[in-house]
């Protein structure tokens, strides 16, 4: 006979009725065992005496369904669907058969006919596998950079950033500090640190934030480099931007290593304040490294030294621009203006650029050709937040949390006045006395009644 295909619902009835049959079971507790009738019991029994165990199995089974759409319409769909919607999804391409074309499929039904047509994958099939990238070979080749903004003094103290400078080759911390938040000054800070420590490695390795990427290349200012990028190019320190996070997963795990193990510890020392947690810190990196840290395969270490002076590597960790110089010897910058005191050098300097030097203490410094120029602040009554600013995500709290202290420290800006329209029209009507511009039609009735006194005074 060959093979038989049952379920093991109707397995489980064979062995039940042959368990009735042989008497070791009875009828009664058989339809208890398959939740059947007695009566139902009896049938399934007789058929079982007569053709065999093999009648117990399904006989729709290998049958087609008295449901099943019929070929040509397959055909029709999948013709529809190959000219129309080859780029539609199952769902919407089921809403465009039957609001089109009066043809209704259900999206699964469609699902499966795209997928035997090679038109759609499966979720399976669309799955992406990131492929591990292998260590680097050298300590110091590169360091992975990243921010991570979290609740690290939990309720005791407003959430912050910790910043986390961690080897490629050998998972070694290399740097934590706590910021307010992820910005090109705070990175500087830490950065200053590292290479003081350390020296200079051969790369960074970072996401897309603004702070290390120039989004739109297509921007007038800054060669095509943010503040950051320029203070390591001039450092002979490459920068790199990560395309996805997997990319960058081990300051990502480190993160969520940290996030656990140092939030606790803080807890346990009692520590509730930026400046604490950096001095604790160093005794962390210590501890950390020591249990989590790999040797790297090449004993080689990549870190240069700086071999720069600090008064040179002040000038580096700011925000460099250059300004226009106006006719009055003046030029913007932050919103205030700007104006260089007159002696020799400066005369010349209308129709030039001049150096901006902006460093984290708020302290601006002009020069021109490396000479410092002087110069005074005519400020504007600004805004104490620029209105409607784009603010990034990372940066949110702490805009939020400086636009409050200014709110409960000066109170209510000041209410500025409303810009004039110029279509704005008022009818004033004419003064008494006929004064004013005349109107056109007046200028005509006065020209018409002159002519008629000049023809009377002839006649």
């Amino acid at each position: 006979m060959g093979w038989v295909m049952m379920s093991e619902r109707e397995l489980n009835r064979i062995e039940i009725l042959s368990q009735i049959d042989d008497g070791r079971l009875s009828v009664g507790a058989a339809a208890n065992m398959l939740d059947l009738t007695e009566r139902q019991i009896y049938r399934l029994l007789k058929t079982y005496r007569i053709d065999g165990a093999s009648s117990i199995r399904h006989k729709a089974r290998s049958q087609k369904s008295n449901n099943q759409i019929h070929a040509a319409k397959r055909e029709y769909a999948m013709a529809l669907v190959h000219e129309n919607y080859a780029d539609f999804g199952p769902t919407l391409a089921a809403e465009m058969l039957d609001e089109r074309h009066a043809f209704k499929v259900s999206r699964e039904t469609l699902r499966k006919w795209m997928q035997d047509d090679g038109l759609w994958l499966s979720r399976k099939q669309r799955k992406t596998f990131h492929q591990p990238r292998l260590r680097r070979e050298c300590y110091g080749e590169l360091i992975q950079i990243d921010g991570s903004d979290h609740r690290w003094f939990e309720d005791r103290a407003a959430p912050c950033t910790l910043l986390v400078f961690i080897d490629d080759a050998t998972s070694t911390l290399m740097q934590l500090r706590f910021v307010k938040s992820e910005s090109t000054f705070s990175y500087f800070e830490a950065l200053e640190l590292y290479l003081q420590k350390h020296g200079r490695p051969v790369a960074f390795y970072s996401d897309k934030h603004t702070v290390f990427r120039v989004h739109q290349r297509e921007a007038k200012g800054g060669h095509g480099m943010t503040q950051f990028g320029r203070a390591l190019n001039e450092l002979n320190i490459e920068i790199l931007c990560a395309n996805s996070s997997q990319a960058k997963g081990r300051v990502e795990r480190a993160n969520k290593t940290l996030q656990d193990r140092l939030v606790k510890e803080l807890r346990l020392a009692g520590i509730s304040n930026m400046e604490d947690g950096n001095a604790y810190l160093d005794g962390f990196v210590e501890r950390f490294n020591t249990k989590f840290a790999k040797a790297p395969a090449k004993s080689d270490n990549l870190h240069r030294a700086m071999n720069i002076e600090p008064n040179i590597l002040s000038e580096v960790f700011c925000f460099q621009d250059q300004r226009y110089v106006g006719q009055q010897l003046t030029f913007s910058y932050e919103r205030k203006r700007i104006m260089l005191e007159q002696n020799d050098i400066t005369r010349g300097l209308v129709g030039k650029y001049v150096d901006t030097f902006m460093f984290p203490d708020g302290r601006l410094e002009v020069k021109w050709k490396g000479l410092s120029l002087p110069y005074s602040v005519f400020s504007k009554d600004q805004q104490r937040v620029t209105h409607a600013a784009i603010t990034d995500n990372k940066n949110l709290s702490a805009v939020l949390a400086y636009a409050k202290e200014i709110q409960d420290k000066e109170g209510p800006p000041k209410k500025k006045p409303a810009g004039k329209q110029r279509a704005r029209y008022e009818l004033k009507g004419r003064k008494p006395g006929g004064g004013g511009r005349k109107s056109f039609v007046d200028r005509h009735i006065e020209r018409k009644q002159a002519e008629e006194k000049i023809k009377l005074n002839q006649s």
